[in-house]
């Protein structure tokens, strides 16, 4: 254990920000975001990282189009699947010779997984680090914060009560664990219609900003349900990569860049209170 946690620091040590995306209910579309995120950073010329957390449900692999097992270098450590050259994914779904094949892990099977994807595979000098957990406050978030104490939290809702409940819990979750919480993104904020561009609240809109603002906490953006999602998600390519222009697209590109503003903020922020 003692080797693993000097591998850890190592490979944390070579990584500027690590960004931690989680919400407190599934569906409010996490991994979309995560994966559109880390493809913006990535085309504005950042090293990127996108590591998947979520043992018993990937989604990354297949938004991103991404398939076969991860390969082993001379060094015996794990090679992350590149998507670009900027780029580079690890998660559950390619360690499994069946993308299909239910992972039956328990918690300390999940722990030493998670720890694993850090230790055992080589990232390399990274400007990001981005972390998609599944939802809630179980296992992989506790493992993920424990891990990486430095890591900001991103936090995902979609506007109605229903998953503004669950995300209190989650930003209660992450205040115990005295985790920085970089802010709050509002997830299928509103549907913009493709014909005359008006908006409709589908599942209402501005329940994340109103979250943040009792919370004390910064608002990075809010992402409207579009149609490009759903069709870049089964395509197998980021919506940000798309030619073509959307909604969504100008929205993750603009949450990218604030969540790449905020991150240095922090990090300036956190040198200065330590010196």
């Amino acid at each position: 254990m003692k080797i693993q946690d000097e591998m850890i620091k190592s490979t944390l040590e070579k990584i500027k920000y690590k960004l931690f995306i989680m919400s407190g209910k599934g569906g409010v579309g996490k991994s979309s975001v995560s994966v559109n995120v880390a493809a913006a950073l990535a085309a504005r010329g950042f090293k990127v990282g996108l590591m998947d957390v979520d043992i018993h449900g990937p989604s990354v692999p297949t938004l991103l189009g991404i398939s076969g097992c991860l390969e082993i270098d001379r060094g015996s450590l794990i090679l992350p699947k590149e998507y670009n050259d900027n780029l580079h994914v690890v998660s559950m779904e390619s360690l499994l010779k069946d993308p299909d094949q239910a992972v039956l892990w328990r918690g300390p099977m999940k722990t030493s997984a998670i720890r694993q994807f850090i230790s055992d595979v080589q990232w390399g000098e990274l400007d990001f680090l981005v972390v998609d957990s599944p939802p809630g406050t179980g296992d992989e978030p506790m493992t993920v914060l424990k891990t990486i104490p430095d890591a900001l939290s991103v936090v995902v809702t979609t506007p109605q009560e229903v998953s503004l409940s669950d995300v209190r819990k989650s930003i209660n979750f992450l205040q115990y664990a005295k985790a920085p919480i970089l802010g709050v993104v509002e997830n299928m904020s509103g549907l913009v219609c493709p014909h005359c561009h008006q908006s409709i609240d589908l599942f209402k809109k501005g329940g994340g900003r109103a979250l943040a603002e009792k919370y004390g906490l910064d608002f990075l953006g809010a992402i409207p349900l579009d149609p490009a999602t759903v069709v870049a998600g089964d395509l197998g390519t980021p919506v940000v990569l798309l030619e073509e222009d959307s909604f969504a697209k100008s929205a993750f590109i603009e949450l990218a860049d604030t969540i790449a503003e905020a991150a240095q903020k922090s990090l300036e922020a956190a040198s200065t209170t330590n010196t």
